[in-house]
Formats: C-alpha cells, sequence, structure tokens
C-alpha cells in the first residue's frame, strides 16, 4: 500500500482570488512548487477540490476541466506529478456524497490507487480539510495561506499541525516518524 498526500488547491497550493477557472488567475503560492517536489519523493500526490463555482453557475464544467489540464500540465514542468485531481462540482447546499468535509474521494483514491490513509496527509486551507482528514483515519495539516488565517477559530478538530505554508507543511511531514 502507498502513502498519500491529499491536497486542497486554492489557497494552498496557489492562492485563492475567488473562483479560478482560467490561466490569467494562476499564482503560485511562494514556496508551493518546492514543497510537492519534496513531498512526492515518499507520497503519492492527490487534489481534492471543492468547485462549486461550477454548481452555481459562475463557470462550466468544461472551464474547470480545461483550466485542470493547464494546471496539471504546468505544475509536470516542473516534474511534479499529481496522480489523480478529485473534485466536487456541487454546492454546499447540494448535499452531496463529495463535498468536503466528506472523505468520499478520499476512500476513492484508496481503493483505486491502493492508499494506507493511516499513513497519508491531508493539507488544506479550511476546517474542512481538516475534518475530512479525521473522518478517514487521516493525518492533517492546517495552513494559514489562503482563508486559513480568517477560518483558524472554526476548527473542530484539532490537526497535527498548523503551517504558515505548503513549503513548511512539507518540512513538518518530511521530519515525522507517523
Amino acid at each position: 500500500m502507498s502513502r498519500a498526500i491529499f491536497l486542497d488547491r486554492d489557497g494552498t497550493i496557489n492562492e485563492d482570488v475567488g473562483f479560478i477557472w482560467s490561466a490569467e488567475k494562476l499564482v503560485f503560492i511562494p514556496g508551493s512548487i518546492e514543497a510537492l517536489r519534496m513531498l512526492q519523493k515518499d507520497y503519492q500526490l492527490f487534489i481534492i477540490t471543492n468547485q462549486s463555482g461550477i454548481g452555481k453557475g459562475i463557470f462550466s464544467e468544461e472551464d474547470f476541466l480545461k483550466f485542470n489540464n493547464y494546471f496539471i500540465n504546468l505544475l509536470k514542468t516542473y516534474d511534479i506529478h499529481i496522480r489523480q485531481v478529485y473534485y466536487c462540482p456541487h454546492t454546499k447546499e447540494d448535499r452531496c456524497k463529495c463535498y468536503k468535509p466528506s472523505p468520499y474521494f478520499m476512500f476513492k483514491a484508496e481503493e483505486d490507487y491502493r492508499i494506507d490513509l493511516r499513513e497519508s496527509w491531508v493539507i488544506g486551507d479550511h476546517p474542512h480539510d481538516v475534518e475530512m482528514a479525521h473522518r478517514a483515519g487521516a493525518h492533517s495539516v492546517y495552513l494559514l495561506t489562503g482563508h486559513g488565517a480568517k477560518h483558524r477559530k472554526e476548527i473542530s478538530v484539532e490537526p497535527d499541525f498548523i503551517a504558515e505554508d505548503l513549503y513548511r507543511a512539507a518540512v513538518l511531514i518530511l521530519s515525522t516518524n507517523y
């Protein structure tokens, strides 16, 4: 079984500037590229992202998929390989099975890629990322980038670590023995 890092996208890897579906809005958070390079040496990388802009009609699923392909191909130019991007196109109000904090996509990755969730991590800037990790039996790092600092007091489940950014999260994870 493999270990994985499940990453939120907006506010974790790239700046969260509202709904992002075009290349012009993409700005990587400083240190995130190096962090992904470090993490992929020991872990498979996955992205799990809520994309409620689709469900709200702000952009189409086709717009998202086009941007996602651009995003993944851009990461490949840095020799970063994302195993799979899982996305929820629904709104919170839809109460679907895939909207975070549901661990639905983590369980799907566990099955599809033989992931050991107990040896895996979730990294994100929203309390629901920490809750998703807890529900799946994984470890978590809460980031203060993106929405992290603003929503820090809303964390209902204690993360393993709180980090300033993805780079510092990578250093913490790689220096941990669990």
